[in-house]
């Protein structure tokens, strides 16, 4: 049964999803990859599906072997060439790790800003993802998209790294002193 929960995940069937939930199907199987029906529903942008397997107590941060879970594979799917922010949301708002790493310290806002996904980075820098932290080689999100031409997702990394304080524009004390009376 949890081989059925599993396709109807990834096909995107809420109705089929359900009925195998309230049948029993472990809503946390894995396939042979070791993908959850979270994940799967999560890659496919099948937002209900995900709302649905959160429901019925889907783990929102299991991961594959590969270190990545619901929340990295709704940023971006290579085969529909598009993010899903509104899947990305619901994961944060059921509990996902904003930060949680997958390969050389990749974090989702980096992932999203690679990717160009402009929603899904704003949707994570909304929900409070750091724009200055660093993977194992030392870039930030930004540092990492500056010379992929996103415009819309350097507009909003430099945004996010102004209102943190650094970065072109940051408010910063001034060295100059005040003329003496």
């Amino acid at each position: 049964m949890s081989e059925l929960l599993l396709q109807a995940a990834a096909a995107g069937d809420l109705p089929r999803v359900q009925a195998l939930l309230t049948a029993g199907a472990d809503c946390n199987a894995r396939d042979a990859e070791g993908a959850t029906a979270l994940m799967l529903a999560a890659h496919a942008g099948c937002l209900e599906v995900v709302r649905a397997l959160v429901a019925a107590g889907a783990d929102v941060n299991a991961t594959d072997p590969r270190g990545w879970g619901a929340l990295m594979k709704a940023i971006y799917n290579p085969e529909l060439d598009r993010g899903f922010a509104d899947v990305v949301d619901a994961l944060i708002r059921a509990g996902a790790g904003i930060e949680a790493p997958i390969t050389y310290g990749i974090r989702p806002l980096m992932l999203a800003a690679g990717y160009g996904e402009a929603a899904v980075v704003e949707t994570l820098l909304r929900a409070g993802a750091d724009v200055l932290a660093r993977n194992d080689g030392g870039l930030t999100a930004l540092m990492m998209v500056k010379e992929k031409f996103y415009v819309d997702v350097i507009n909003l990394l430099h945004e996010a790294e102004r209102d943190a304080g650094v970065g072109e524009g940051a408010a910063r004390p001034s060295t100059r002193r005040a003329p003496r009376s």
